[in-house]
């Protein structure tokens, strides 16, 4: 089982010892109800290095990025602390922190992951951590995604029962 770190902790850890983390993969996200798609997701980017770091974004945060401000009901629905805990639990999982920003992009910064990893919706042009990856000599992979399950649909479909 992992745990949940301050940045500041697990980048000292890292140091310490980096044969035992590198290469290390590095992803984030909302995960704000976990569901299958984010789990086959997350196998796919551990097989990518050694170990899996996720940031999860904090809840102040998730409220202000824009496609979530623009979702209802008002997200995130499941407390940061919470959903860090349900990822820390998963077995490919590493570690997880909790990140305060709109963006990973300072926590990449810091952590230097060797491998960024985002699932396909996205594109490497439009992805604001890239030029932070790349500025260091980081590799970004973007896995397909498997199946297209989305918190959002979950949450529309729960409210069309009532």
């Amino acid at each position: 089982m992992s745990q949940i770190y301050q940045l500041e902790e697990i980048t000292a850890i890292i140091q310490q010892n980096p044969q035992q983390w590198r290469p290390l993969v590095f992803t984030n996200g909302c995960f704000d109800l976990l569901h299958v798609g984010h789990t086959r997701y997350l196998k796919e980017a551990k097989s990518h290095g050694k170990t899996l770091i996720i940031g999860v974004n904090s809840d102040n945060s998730v409220k202000t990025i824009k496609p979530m401000k623009e979702k209802q009901p008002a997200r995130p629905i499941v407390p940061q602390q919470q959903r860090a805990e349900l990822l820390s639990n998963l077995r490919m999982v590493d570690g997880v922190i909790i990140f305060s920003e709109a963006t990973a992009t300072k926590v990449i910064e810091i952590l230097k992951p060797d491998i960024y990893v985002k699932g396909g919706d996205y594109a490497i042009e439009t992805l604001p951590e890239a030029p932070t990856v790349l500025s260091y000599g980081g590799k970004i992979e973007l896995v397909e995604i498997e199946i297209p399950t989305s918190t959002t649909k979950i949450i529309q479909q729960i409210l069309a029962i009532n």
